[in-house]
């Protein structure tokens, strides 16, 4: 399910631009499955740098721009989503607000704010929201 995500935003986001211009694409539709099947299994591997590196090199590419990479709540379910929030957490935030978290955790707002009430996850201290280490921490614990 994870390869698969990532082939279809590989050739959403970086394929089907390029067919526009150049109508022909070659073989980059097959290589894109080969790299999306390695990328997944890295990142769903034993070897926490090599997955936290997958991760980066993906969102690098697939989400360039000048402004922080910070995707809607429901992107967080997702199978990309789930595997990024195991391995690195939010990879631009320390914090996040309690319906991210929720995403994240699978679970609702208003759990997150049981969670942070009986001490399972860490406030931000700053403001509002939770800390993404604590969030992790549930996460792989």
């Amino acid at each position: 399910m994870l390869a698969e995500q990532i082939a279809t935003i590989i050739r959403t986001r970086l394929l089907d631009p390029l067919e526009i211009l150049f109508d022909d694409v070659g073989d980059l539709p097959s290589r894109a499955d080969a790299v999306a099947r390695q990328m997944a299994a890295t990142m769903q591997g034993d070897d926490d740098s090599a997955a936290v590196y997958a991760i980066a090199r993906l969102i690098g590419a697939l989400y360039p721009g000048d402004a922080p990479f910070d995707p809607p709540a429901d992107w967080w379910r997702t199978p990309l989503g789930q595997v990024v929030a195991r391995r690195m957490g939010h990879p631009m935030a320390q914090a996040v607000s309690y319906s991210v978290a929720g995403a994240m955790l699978g679970i609702t707002k208003q759990g997150v704010h049981d969670l942070v009430r009986r001490g399972k996850l860490e406030r931000n201290a700053d403001g509002g929201g939770v800390t993404v280490a604590s969030v992790r921490e549930r996460l792989t614990t």
